[in-house]
């Protein structure tokens, strides 16, 4: 998507061929937007470049320790394994690549000592806006992503490379190290970006918001209803997660795409431009659908060498250990009759922002509304609320709204509710209801997370008798700022905090 520093880049190709690196931190899993630099990195290749891939362990843990200390190695051999077997079912060859860690040479005295000089020329405002884009923003940041900008200009110096690769959330990185490398007699580096694929709820992909991305391990069944809950509307090509993957991943390995569809549809079609198959969605030629059945079937052939490879006893062994399952408890926890079985965590809640499509009495229930809310999914949810009283209905069309989407189905007089729309409450008499807002411009079916708990699973379904929402919403609160909070942590989307209008101190429900 940009070069920064082409000339360069042109001097050294006339006389050798180019030292590049692609750096990534083992954090959260690996997930099918890694194909873009690995395509790209199969490029840098075939054109003769020296390609060294980082591990940046290290960097995993000064990033608000995204990596724990004692899964840093764990994960490093857990991104080892599955970048090899990414690069291996694209057709790299791995004998041309250079594979490094960051610990191997980042805890020596002398890159140390570069850290500390470092530290004594950089401003604190240069280092913060540098990792802005990369490093996880918290209201109290640590010292360690400071940091991180200065460690990932000096990898470029340690590695010897002319050039550092990666996505366009990087740059103020990369200008980062262009603007302070030279103060500590060092050259000014090449930098090359590939553009950041959208996520499937339309903003970044991410390995820490689950429902935006598929996992390079995901099963097929896991594909398929990710893929059918992606954002995908019918001739929008903004922000569409589901065209960004064709275009970034499937066309440049394989340079067409087939559409496949039943015959009455008009039959299977091949596309050998991208642009033209923006062009039919965009006019509707092509179906949402048939685009998501036919990613879906050309993704799994580019995952299933991945999967068979990790379907061994040892790598099952690494990735469970890598990254432990926090819905289940340690032995320890276990060990009393009256102890909790399983941690009650929010992640397990599958919160989501909807958007009400239409709302009306219910037949039977003065009290209560029926709404038809969007989630994301191909057809909207039928939710029951007891607003009437509260919240004029006019005030709740069109609005956006804070959703828990994985509570049992439950019959509301006659009417089967599929979520709860969740709603601050005020503490005395009268009592007043404000349902919760997300951020403005988010999208229907985005995630919403409570600070801290981004990288959990939710649950397929809470068992009532487990009670975990109950047990979670004791501790749910408004804070004096009308932000929604769980034990005096944020409610999240991507785009910033959950809130109310007005209920300070309130109740959530």
């Amino acid at each position: 998507q940009e070069v920064l520093g082409e000339d360069k880049l042109m001097a050294i190709l006339k006389e050798r061929e180019l030292k590049i690196y692609w750096g990534t931190a083992t954090t959260g899993k690996p997930h099918v937007a890694y194909f873009v630099p690995m395509s790209k990195i199969a490029d840098f290749l075939k054109a003769g470049c020296e390609v060294t891939i980082l591990f940046a362990d290290l960097h995993a843990y000064l990033d608000n320790m995204k990596a724990p200390w004692e899964l840093l190695e764990l994960r490093t051999r857990y991104y080892e394994n599955v970048i090899k077997a990414m690069l291996e079912s694209i057709g790299v060859p791995l004998e041309k690549l250079k594979f490094v860690r960051g610990t191997d040479y980042q805890l020596s005295k002398e890159y140390t000592l570069d850290v500390y000089r470092l530290s004594s020329v950089v401003t604190q405002h240069d280092a913060k806006k540098a990792g802005a884009e990369v490093v996880k923003q918290v209201e109290h940041p640590l010292l360690s992503g400071l940091l991180y900008p200065g460690l990932q200009a000096l990898d470029e110096e340690y590695l010897k490379v002319d050039a550092q690769f990666g996505g366009v959330d990087q740059r103020k990185i990369f200008t980062f190290a262009e603007k302070y490398l030279p103060s500590l007699g060092y050259a000014k580096r090449v930098h090359l970006m590939n553009p950041m694929v959208p996520g499937l709820t339309g903003s970044k992909m991410s390995s820490s918001e689950e429902d935006s991305k598929i996992d390079l391990l995901d099963r097929k069944e896991d594909v398929k209803k990710k893929l059918k809950k992606a954002f995908c509307e019918p001739g929008n090509v903004e922000n569409n997660g589901v065209l960004s993957f064709i275009k970034h991943v499937l066309f440049p390995l394989k340079s067409e795409f087939v559409v496949l569809r039943e015959e009455k549809w008009g039959g299977n079609k091949t596309y050998t431009a991208y642009e033209a198959l923006e062009k039919d969605f965009a006019e509707q030629v092509v179906h949402p659908g048939d685009l998501k059945n036919s990613v879906e079937v050309a993704l799994n052939k580019l995952l299933d060498p991945i999967r068979e490879k990790f379907n061994s006893p040892e790598l099952k062994k690494l990735t469970n250990a890598a990254y432990p399952n926090p819905s289940k408890a340690k032995p320890a926890e276990k060990s009393t009759k009256n102890s909790e079985p399983e941690n009650v965590v929010p992640s397990r809640l599958d919160i989501r922002v909807g958007k009400v499509i239409s709302v009306e009495k219910h037949p039977d229930a003065d009290s209560l509304y029926v709404e038809k809310i969007d989630v994301g999914e191909p057809e909207p949810r039928t939710v029951v609320s007891g607003l009437v009283q509260f919240v004029p209905k006019e005030q709740l069309q069109d609005r956006l709204v804070v959703l828990l989407c994985n509570l049992k189905p439950q019959k509301m007089r006659g009417v089967e509710s599929q979520g709860m729309v969740l709603c601050a409450s005020s503490v005395g008499e009268p009592r007043q209801v404000e349902p919760l807002d997300p951020p403005a411009g988010c999208c229907a079916g985005e995630r919403v997370y409570v600070e801290g708990y981004e990288g959990g699973e939710p649950d397929d379904e809470l068992k009532p008798k487990k009670k975990v929402f109950e047990k979670l919403q004791a501790d749910f609160r408004v804070s004096e700022d009308c932000v929604a909070q769980w034990q005096q942590r944020n409610f999240l989307t991507k785009l910033g905090r959950v809130s109310c209008k007005s209920l300070k101190g309130g109740s959530i429900g």
